[in-house]
């Protein structure tokens, strides 16, 4: 089982993936598809057609490093769409992982931040000036 800290952003590319790519074809659909900077260190997820193959790709500080998982039996549910990424929470992944249908659960409702007032944003707003 693996634990991410809560503060990781986590991609998941919506599109089904050659899982014969490695480092630099995984790097280059993050800067092409997920349409993220592959370098920020946040986690890079990446699925096969049959959905019993997943990938993740991050950057750790020196060099890439690939977590890779192949089912025996069963698939993972993930959410395939003709483009682009869908963004997670950490305890979402793992729960995609441990084969846990995220569709059936229903999320209550709760705060989040305003667009101005997130991290990201205030860091690209203080860059601009």
């Amino acid at each position: 089982m693996l634990s991410f800290p809560a503060a990781i952003k986590v991609y998941l590319c919506t599109v089904p993936c050659d899982m014969r790519r490695s480092f630099d074809g995984l790097s280059m659909l993050a800067e092409h598809v997920i349409q993220c900077n592959p370098f920020s260190g946040h986690l890079l997820v990446y699925c096969n057609r049959r959905s019993d193959r997943v990938k993740i790709l991050y950057w750790d500080r020196d060099g890439w490093a690939i977590w890779y998982k192949r089912l025996e039996v069963g698939t993972f549910q993930f959410p395939f769409a003709e483009t682009g990424r869908k963004e997670l929470a950490a305890w979402e992944l793992a729960v995609l992982l441990e084969g846990i249908d995220l569709s059936q659960g229903k999320r209550r409702k709760r705060y989040t931040l305003p667009a101005a007032m997130q991290p990201e944003t205030a860091e690209k707003a203080d860059g601009e000036m």
